[in-house]
């Protein structure tokens, strides 16, 4: 068998799997206003890394731990739980197992509550990449797929890729430290400031330093992205701060992240080295039964 492995699970659950242990883990079941992934393990804790709603505002309930969303979508917000609009996996693309990385490919409709048909589609492909001493990167793809000939994300700082960050490891509630890669530290320094990463590290339960690391690839529009920052525990790269953003059924937007699980506190040269790698990377693409027995698999570009 493959190092990585994706095991489907009761409860509309996937768990991302290296060497038989549990790094990640993938949440669809109707019952949520959209999907999540949770936990995210840490590497020396055995912990999760992020967290489900604030440590202590209750309508944050939202915030559940890594997932998409955003607050205008041709005028619709999929940001808070407190309308209609809801976003539901329609359908599993692939799940694709591998000794390197395992990815999964799921298809997310985007719907305003109202209208039956959907606003757009969301093509979702998640990777999960081992790293060395448990460490684990989570790669992931975005495509955007509106259903009119186009659609307008409005200008705001709530969207897309969210990351709500495990009470310990808070700046407000624990011991944590947020770092951009301009070398800028703490949420004032780096609250709407451009950057190609921001860092939340701290020391879990047990005395064990590790952190987040949250990759903006170069191929994202405006990059270096700006950034939502709380020192209550929350990062976001925020696309659409300071311009909408368009998306076509011609030229669809296509966004590319990657959080790296890591071990220790920022070392920022070696963040700089994962982040030069994330960018030589190529993204996916589905491909058409690779396989007897297959519907679709994944591939990367060449």
């Amino acid at each position: 068998m493959p190092r990585c492995t994706l095991i489907p699970l009761p409860d509309h659950q996937v768990s991302f799997q290296v060497d038989g242990a549990v790094r990640l883990r993938w949440h669809f079941g109707p019952h949520y206003p959209r999907p999540f992934f949770h936990p995210l393990t840490g590497p020396a804790s055995g912990l999760s890394l992020t967290r489900m709603g604030h440590p202590g505002a209750p309508n944050h309930d939202h915030h559940r731990s890594v997932w998409f969303a955003h607050e205008k979508v041709s005028g619709v917000s999929f940001w808070g739980d407190d309308t209609t609009a809801r976003i539901r996996q329609k359908e599993w693309l692939a799940y694709q197992d591998g000794d390197d990385e395992a990815v999964m490919a799921v298809r997310l409709g985007w719907n305003d509550g109202h209208d039956p048909k959907d606003l757009l589609e969301q093509d979702l492909f998640a990777a999960l990449i081992p790293g060395r001493e448990r460490e684990t990167l989570m790669e992931v793809q975005a495509i955007f797929r509106p259903a009119a000939t186009q659609l307008e994300f409005g200008k705001t700082n709530f969207g897309f890729f969210a990351v709500r960050v495990a009470k310990a490891i808070s700046a407000f509630f624990g011991s944590g430290v947020i770092t951009s890669s301009t070398g800028a530290v703490g949420e004032p320094a780096i609250f709407g400031k451009t950057a190609a990463w921001v860092d939340y590290s701290g020391e879990q339960p047990g005395g064990h330093k590790e952190g987040i690391t949250y990759f903006d690839h170069r191929s994202n529009p405006g990059h270096p992205t700006h950034w939502h920052v709380r020192e209550d525990g929350w990062m976001g790269a925020s696309v659409c701060l300071a311009d909408p953003r368009i998306t076509t059924r011609i030229e669809p937007l296509t966004l590319r992240y990657l959080l790296h699980a890591h071990r220790g506190t920022l070392d920022a040269k070696r963040a700089g080295e994962v982040f030069d790698a994330f960018a030589r990377r190529p993204g996916f693409e589905l491909v058409k039964a690779p396989a007897k027995h297959t519907a679709y698999g994944v591939k990367r570009k060449a």
